[in-house]
């Protein structure tokens, strides 16, 4: 049979950050699928690139004094600790900003203009009178047009999923200066994705059956559907895709049009070809031989935010420049902790993977728990640490480590390290193992590694129900029965192998530590039809795992140590006394903080976008940002002062005040404290 050929790739991630744990899920998703595809013989690239190209990239690099590639070139440097420590093994990890993406995307889009599938308009787009410039869609905030949703980005809604124009938006705001956006004319280079063309493509390519999951394909006809748009009126089909943005802009210029770039969505795509092309080049291997292969696999794996791109815009790309679509878009969902609680670092339940790595805690128990809750369906999972240590501790250690840890030292003193015969009641349990390999590697191959994790554990029960029953360690006491014991613990060592061989791809660094103890070549599914036999020679058994512990889970959500001194007095008298008057006088409402940003140009000031109940945001800027990461503060109940005049300040108006405690010698004693009410407190409530 000849071996498969498949490409993988994971969504890129925005280089204007670290890996958070919703990329480490998708990268443990992905690799575990690499691993079992070659563990069946096929060959595989495996790449990954930093999205490079941006105006949020432009803005940060700009504030923190780096040029774009400056500031790229520092996020990337830190993303092997990450892959590393969780054995995620790319064969190429390229950026979007590299010549050969650069290359391509001018490529594709000529290769699109020449179908007749990209034309010019003039449209009207918001720009910032305070920071002089067209915003990108990711730096205008409003009221989603299709759902209502409040604070929604430009170009989609993160709760319904709708694609629109940044125009279409509610109430827009600039996330960049918190100003009323105005409408100014640019011409613009727009996808004809409602080209009747694009809409027969993409409704087979998506109902098919073949490329997409069910519940994906569900959602996307919803978008080949009527809608109704803000202004009442009806839309059918597909919108066409605008792909370019003005100067000043980070990305790729658009061949002949000086000032105009691609937008980051039409490139970033591209770069999965990019990192491709430049792994097979520097093998000095065709890269256009390799991709006009007719049996080549393109698969990609992404989050469920990230749908629309990569099942209409993406394959249309593809398709109307002449290359090769993709064979399967892998779509999961989102992480949760604690039944369905949204990530909070401020709140003690963000999962930092480098915090996990630096606690000691073992990759391949997270490798294992979340290849135990994923099952290859567009679905969130939760991270539970009770459950964790339960699972970790009872399936790994209790059922699966235990059962070498019960027969290795037997093989090794008593015998020799060498194994014995099997009888008739061991080749009926091995014979059992041997025969769910098939059913094993249907799961894998559906990325249902939940179901993966379920049948090897239940196989797992019946080894260790065997070894009960047979109780090696009384064996070895009774006379006579060397025979048996040597028989018993091969058949353990064997079985062991067995089920090593069907968690490889989830428990790679642990499955090489048994290849050596058993002193057998790297593991191949193929090598489930097989035993290691009488006389073969074992190695020193060394213990493969610990347990998860209490305490490192404590640790790992704990939050940091405020610091406390000694002496706190308030540093100032209490004011005169008022009456309930004066006091009244004063609205302080609750407010939820929805969104928090830094003030570019400002080192004291956040801005807040705060909801009073009121059914519209307030802007608020406040002069904490020496004590508060934005991301802190977002979702964050606080208290507002909500009758104090609008101030017009350096960095855009200021609509309220948040309360904060400071004590009055801020010198000696600095630090800015936001109050927060307790949970309950709703917006829009008053404190009286």
């Amino acid at each position: 049979m000849t071996a498969r050929k498949i490409f993988v790739t994971t969504a890129l991630p925005y280089a204007n950050g670290n890996f958070h744990i919703g990329h480490i899920m998708e990268y443990i998703q992905a690799d575990t699928w690499v691993r079992y595809q070659r563990m069946q013989g096929a060959e595989v690239n495996f790449v990954g690139a930093d999205d490079a190209h941006g105006a949020p990239i432009m803005i940060a690099a700009e504030k923190a004094g780096k040029t774009p590639q400056e500031f790229v070139a520092e996020i990337a440097a830190g993303r092997a600790q990450y892959l590393e420590g969780f054995h995620i093994a790319f064969d190429n990890w390229h950026s979007t900003d590299a010549p050969e993406n650069h290359e391509l995307a001018r490529q594709i889009y000529l290769d699109l203009k020449a179908n007749g599938l990209i034309e010019t308009r003039t449209i009207e787009q918001f720009f910032d009178p305070e920071k002089n410039m067209f915003l990108p869609d990711r730096f205008i905030k409003g009221e989603c047009p299709r759902c209502h949703a409040k604070d929604q980005y430009g170009d989609n809604c993160e709760v319904c999923s709708a694609v629109y124009a940044p125009t279409e938006l509610i109430e827009p705001y600039s996330a960049l200066s918190g100003a009323k956006p105005v409408l100014r004319s640019s011409e613009h280079f727009f996808f004809k994705l409602s080209d009747p063309r694009c809409v027969e493509f993409l409704q087979e390519w998506t109902q098919n059956g073949e490329h997409v999951q069910p519940e994906v394909a569900a959602k996307i006809r919803e978008w080949f559907g009527t809608r109704t748009n803000p202004d009442g009126t009806t839309s059918e089909g597909l919108d066409d895709w605008d792909i370019s943005r003005d100067a000043p802009y980070f990305g790729i210029e658009i061949p002949d049009a000086p000032g105009k770039y691609f937008y980051v969505w039409l490139d970033a795509p591209v770069g999965y070809l990019a990192s491709l092309k430049n792994l097979l080049e520097r093998r000095g291997e065709d890269y256009e031989a390799y991709m006009a292969d007719p049996r080549l696999e393109q698969v990609h794996f992404i989050g469920k935010d990230i749908i629309t791109f990569h099942t209409l815009f993406w394959p249309a790309m593809l398709k109307f420049s002449g290359r090769k679509t993709p064979t399967k878009i892998c779509v999961h969902g989102f992480m949760t902790v604690n039944n369905g609680e949204k990530m909070s670092k401020s709140r003690g339940t963000g999962l930092d993977p480098l915090k996990y790595l630096s606690l000691g805690m073992d990759p391949e128990w997270l490798r294992y728990y979340l290849g135990a809750k994923l099952n290859g369906r567009n679905e969130d999972i939760d991270f539970n640490p009770e459950d964790f240590m339960a699972r970790v501790n009872a399936d790994l250690i209790g059922k699966y480590v235990n059962i070498a840890s019960r027969a290795a030292g037997f093989i090794a003193k008593r015998f020799g390290g060498r194994l014995g015969e099997v009888g008739s009641d061991g080749q009926e349990l091995l014979a059992a193992l041997r025969g769910q390999s098939e059913a094993i590697a249907a799961a894998y191959e559906a990325r249902d590694t939940a179901r993966v994790a379920r049948d090897v554990m239940l196989l797992c029960d019946r080894v260790n129900a065997y070894v009960d029953a047979n109780r090696p360690w009384e064996l070895a006491r009774q006379e006579g029965m060397e025979e048996r014991l040597h028989d018993v613990c091969t058949t353990c060592i064997e079985a062991f192998r067995l089920l090593t061989l069907y968690l490889k791809p989830m428990l790679p660094a642990v499955a090489a530590q048994v290849e050596t103890f058993l002193q057998v070549p790297p593991l191949a599914f193929a090598d489930a039809q097989s035993l290691l036999g009488a006389g073969h020679a074992i190695g020193a058994y060394q213990h493969l795992m610990q347990r998860v512990t209490a305490e490192q889970l404590d640790a790992l959500f704990a939050l940091p140590e405020p610091v406390v001194e000694k002496v706190l007095p308030g540093g100032e008298d209490i004011a005169p006394t008022i009456t309930i008057d004066d006091f009244a006088k004063i609205d302080l409402r609750i407010a939820r903080i929805v969104d928090c940003q830094a003030v570019q140009g400002s080192t004291k000031l956040l801005q807040l976008t705060l909801d009073a109940g009121e059914g519209r945001t307030r802007n608020v800027l406040s002069g904490i940002a020496s004590m508060y990461q934005p991301e802190q503060l977002t979702g964050k109940l606080t208290v507002l002062v909500a009758n104090l005049a609008p101030r017009k300040m350096k960095f855009g108006v200021s609509e309220g005040m948040v309360l904060a405690a400071s004590h009055a010698d801020e010198k000696a004693h600095p630090g800015i404290y936001v109050l927060e009410p307790f949970p309950g407190a709703q917006p829009g409530m008053r404190v009286r």
